[in-house]
């Protein structure tokens, strides 16, 4: 039986005040900013971010997100190489519905997004950047909470910013991998958790790779994983997690890649946290594939089961009744309640309105509060499904 809580965390990204939206706007466009104002500003929003997700019930927390414009595209101001301006991939479902693609796409936040190609070497060059996220985090936390921190995957980042430099797209990787891995390191040596986000490995069947075929995808997958893993190869497995998605946004996802189609790929990141869909309609029922495989022993689920691009606050009962099903594949030590995605994976650009983010937040608290006290009250632990 359960005798600790089922910790509750989430996905990275949250809303941001309107006074870091438009210092993050300001940046973008090359405005003279003075940077020690910038830098006060991100102190006082990340401590009062990092407040209101502990007031909620949060248990492993983040910054936010908020000195970045977006989750995969601020490396363009991390890394030499990249310069102009490429483009947005249009994720195969919206292309079927292109009145609607019109709508989503024409967000002004998504459409005011830099996504430069890379067209020369690429270094790292984001040592003082990630040491701000770093130390931001570190005053607000006060050891009051666990802290993580969010990077992009080397994958998400060919999928986001284009190749027009390096002669294949195992050598462009390649590249990535080796300058990312400063980034990584710098935040596990800071004692803080480590989330890479790669929503490449499963939003790219729809958005990168449309017309392949499963067994060609599955290979293109498979050199993400092998560049990611080079990245993290010398940082313990249990102080690092990724996170995956199709793709943050309210669509019709009738073209997003089956997970169990994928989930062995999935499962042979380095990472030990595993968070993943589990709350939207498209995905939600996809909770069985996991009883259906076997799960290495270091593997935890971070289950979403609050979903993150709709306004409905889920009901408590509901997240309760979605962590058990993951608690019942691996018990209770092995999981931990998340959200689908972040709530804002791109400046200005969020489906939920950023006061029912917090609700939702506090009824992810709550529903794995009822959790903990159901499986407490159980007179028997319940049975971990037997996998194939």
């Amino acid at each position: 039986m359960a005798t600790e809580p089922i910790l509750t965390t989430h996905t990275g990204s949250l809303p941001r005040p309107q006074a870091v939206l438009q210092l993050i706007a300001d940046r973008e466009a090359g405005e003279a900013v003075d940077a020690a104002e910038g830098e006060a500003l991100l102190d006082r929003a990340v401590e009062e971010c990092v407040d209101r997700q502990i007031a909620a019930g949060i248990d492993v927390v983040s910054d936010g997100e908020f000195s970045k414009p977006g989750y995969s595209t601020y490396v363009k101001d991390r890394l030499t190489g990249f310069s102009g301006e490429g483009a947005l991939p249009v994720p195969a479902d919206l292309a079927d519905y292109p009145d609607y693609a019109r709508r989503v796409f024409g967000e002004r936040a998504l459409a005011a997004l830099k996504t430069p190609a890379c067209v020369g070497e690429i270094r790292y060059r984001g040592e003082e950047a990630v040491q701000q996220d770093i130390d931001r985090l570190g005053r607000s936390l006060r050891g009051r909470a666990t802290g993580f921190l969010t990077a992009a995957s080397p994958g998400v980042i060919s999928l986001f910013l284009k190749n027009k430099h390096y002669a294949s797209r195992e050598s462009y990787l390649q590249a990535l991998s080796d300058a990312m891995r400063h980034e990584y390191r710098a935040i596990h040596d800071a004692g803080l958790l480590l989330q890479i986000d790669c929503p490449d490995l499963t939003m790219g069947s729809h958005m990168e790779y449309p017309g392949y075929t499963l067994r060609d995808l599955r290979r293109e997958l498979a050199l993400h994983v092998e560049a990611l893993n080079h990245a993290v190869a010398d940082i313990p497995p249990e102080r690092m997690r990724i996170h995956v998605c199709w793709g943050n946004y309210e669509g019709p996802h009738h073209r997003d890649v089956e997970f169990k189609s994928i989930v062995d790929i999935v499962l042979s990141v380095r990472p030990s946290g595993l968070s993943f869909v589990a709350a939207n309609p498209r995905h939600e029922h996809e909770w069985k594939v996991w009883g259906e495989i076997r799960i290495p022993d270091d593997k935890v689920l971070i289950p979403g089961v609050i979903d993150s691009t709709t306004n409905f606050i889920e009901h408590p009962e509901l997240v309760a009744e979605r962590l058990l099903r993951f608690v019942r594949v691996v018990g209770p030590e092995r999981v931990v309640a998340g959200t689908d995605c972040g709530f804002s994976t791109f400046a200005g650009m969020h489906a939920v309105d950023p006061a029912i983010v917090w609700a939702k937040l506090e009824a992810l608290a709550e529903g794995a509060r009822i959790a903990t006290r159901s499986l407490r009250q159980a007179p028997r632990p319940p049975s971990v499904v037997a996998h194939a």
